[in-house]
């Protein structure tokens, strides 16, 4: 297994960071959709998340890696959900951060009939496939944007529903599916489908530093990595650890944290000026900016807070008006401007 650059250690890119960090706390915000550059530090920040993700505790034997404490969110394997939940054995396993790669098939996505055990043994045996991999952990689609029509209309439905259901060839397979999307890549290849735009809670720009001093130590940085990984990974695992006690308190500070009436105010008067449509806009603002409270050890939500996370919650929500070509992130931006206290 190739060794992940330190997440701590990416240059600049703070808003990236941020909304990564923040879905990790909350994953109902609905994943991060990450529009840029090539060679900005995409991928390389999804996999650096995922080598700083707390474990997490699940069935032994599941192959969906079951929450031993959730009642009802169990497969039909697993004995989440028997009456006497005492007897479960449980590991901790690393959360799983799955790629969905380009031209992959529906069989290997959902999951499919396990052909070598029908062969040899004459049994119907499911062979779960890649959502039932990322269950309870983040799929990663680098180069969204061109992934074929049929993928996206399944990736739509079970992320609408948290559930994978395959029928076919004799099977009949229901499993949990609740993952965190986090997809990327270039707008100049081609735009997503508004259907797949819309289950992303959070979306970030991200651009080519243009600072001097950012690119030398971007190039530095990946430079000392290449020569030895290990000492390098070394050298910033003090500030990875740091990272990864934050999402833990983080995680356990979530319910504690208070949303005022006035920053849910706020949040719809920001979502009625820009004009998003349906109530997805507000339920993700006011996710995120409790998320990022519960973050920053903070007991209830401020402006602080809802002005950090406003543009990426919202950015891509913004209807297209053919007499105003201001970016959407501009029009966020003055928005809140307009409408929060200084």
């Amino acid at each position: 297994m190739a060794l992940a650059f330190p997440f701590s250690a990416i240059v600049g890119q703070q808003e990236m960071k941020l909304a990564m960090l923040v879905t990790t706390i909350d994953p109902s915000i609905g994943g991060v959709l990450v529009f840029g550059d090539r060679g900005t530090g995409k991928s390389t920040a999804v996999r650096a998340l995922a080598a700083i993700l707390p474990k997490m505790k699940a069935v032994v034997g599941c192959p969906y890696a079951c929450d031993p404490q959730a009642s009802r969110s169990g497969c039909d394997r697993c004995p989440t959900l028997k009456k006497d939940p005492s007897h479960i054995k449980t590991h901790q396993v690393p959360v799983p951060v799955v790629d969905l790669p380009l031209g992959v098939t529906e069989d290997r996505v959902v999951g499919a009939l396990d052909l070598e055990r029908a062969l040899t043994d004459g049994v119907k045996v499911f062979e779960p496939g890649l959502l039932a991999r990322a269950n309870r952990g983040f799929l990663y689609i680098d180069e969204v944007n061109l992934l074929e029509d049929h993928i996206v209309d399944l990736l739509i439905d079970v992320a609408a529903s948290g559930e994978n259901v395959v029928e076919r060839e004799g099977l009949s397979v229901q499993h949990p599916a609740r993952f965190v999307l986090v997809g990327s890549g270039n707008p100049e290849e081609g735009e997503l489908r508004p259907q797949l735009l819309d289950r992303f809670g959070l979306s970030v720009d991200v651009r080519t530093p243009k600072e001097l001093a950012d690119r030398i130590e971007v190039v530095k940085r990946r430079d000392a990595f290449e020569r030895d990984p290990e000492v390098f990974i070394e050298s910033w695992k003090k500030e990875d650890n740091k990272i990864r006690r934050k999402i833990v308190q983080g995680r356990e500070h979530l319910e504690q944290v208070k949303v005022p009436d006035e920053i849910l105010e706020m949040a719809s008067a920001l979502c009625m000026k820009l004009g998003t449509d349906g109530l997805r806009g507000e339920l993700t603002l006011m996710r995120a900016a409790r998320a990022l409270a519960a973050l920053t050890s903070a007991k209830a939500v401020g402006w602080e807070q809802l002005r950090q996370v406003a543009p990426m919650a919202l950015r891509h929500r913004l209807r297209r008006n053919p007499l105003d070509d201001t970016a959407s992130g501009v029009r966020v931006q003055r928005a809140i401007d307009e409408l929060l206290p200084a």
